[in-house]
């Protein structure tokens, strides 16, 4: 196929050889298997930001570390060179966050390199050595849900103890390998500690997968898994061999009327993308 313009640069410096074919394009970028030498890879080409569809980037953002005071005056002006920052802050999160999961012991792909809006990493492939499918492309018996469920639970964990929080995980950003779950799909990653929505953020993503596997293991719809980690979390008390239980002790303090409100906004708002997402997969 023709090789796309932000890719032309890795094939002229002779990082990328060959475009094969686009594999997927999402709400944040279009992603391509490409030949580098021997080697099947991806190439991740981020979307331009008017081009972008994340809900609230702002808040993804909070916590997040520039270079320097120019560029974060930059970046709170708004000018042309503050919107090129925050460009690269937000790319360069994913890469960063990448690196620190794969050290963590997180199951995600391998970065080579991020160049200029386009980021090359390992091809996660199935037994047969296709690219993976996404979770929600894969049938599921109660088995399944329950194994796969745990898995990703344990992947939460072991990247609150990196200290980072998905912050937008569901069955569109997980794929499945030979061995089970892969997660994908990193630049709105969340600095744990430096960013005052990390706590619902982190409920978010564990009550999406509830959700999602509860379709096909209904016990899976009581569980709260989200509190119990955060708790554990703000208690210094979590590890990467914690055991969890799903249940936490009932709160009998008094009760954030204008939280309650907020996530279940947050909430209605996720299952609307979920079905447009569902609507744009149909079409």
């Amino acid at each position: 196929m023709k090789t796309p313009k932000r890719i032309e640069p890795l094939v002229e410096d002779g990082l990328v050889d060959e475009v094969l074919r686009q594999l997927m394009s999402g709400k944040e970028a279009t992603v391509y298997v490409v030949r580098c030498g021997e080697e099947i890879r991806c190439a991740k080409v981020y979307k331009d930001a008017e081009q972008r569809s994340f809900r609230q980037a702002a808040s993804y953002q909070e916590g997040r570390k520039v270079k320097n005071s120019r560029q974060a005056r930059a970046m709170e002006k708004g000018s042309r060179y503050g919107r090129k920052m925050q460009e690269e802050v937000w790319q360069n999160a994913e890469v960063d966050a990448l690196h620190r999961l794969a050290a963590a012991g997180v199951r995600v792909p391998t970065p080579y390199l991020c160049f200029e809006g386009v980021l090359l990493m390992e091809l996660v492939t199935d037994a047969d050595g296709h690219a993976a499918p996404r979770l929600n492309d894969v049938v599921l018996t109660e088995a399944m849900a329950l194994d796969y469920h745990a898995k990703l639970i344990r992947q939460v964990v072991l990247m609150l103890c990196a200290g980072i929080i998905h912050g937008d995980l569901s069955e569109f950003n997980i794929l499945v390998d030979g061995e089970g779950p892969v997660i994908i799909d990193l630049p709105q990653a969340v600095d744990a500690a430096g960013n005052n929505n990390a706590e619902q953020m982190l409920a978010r993503d564990v009550n999406n997968l509830a959700t999602y596997f509860g379709q096909f293991a209904p016990a899976l719809n009581d569980t709260q898994y989200g509190k119990e980690i955060w708790r554990l979390y703000v208690a210094g008390a979590l590890h990467p061999d914690v055991v969890l239980t799903g249940h936490v002790e009932a709160d009998t303090g008094p009760i954030d009327v204008e939280g309650v409100l907020r996530e279940v906004e947050e909430i209605r708002k996720i299952e609307a993308a979920r079905q447009r997402a569902l609507l744009e997969q149909d079409d």
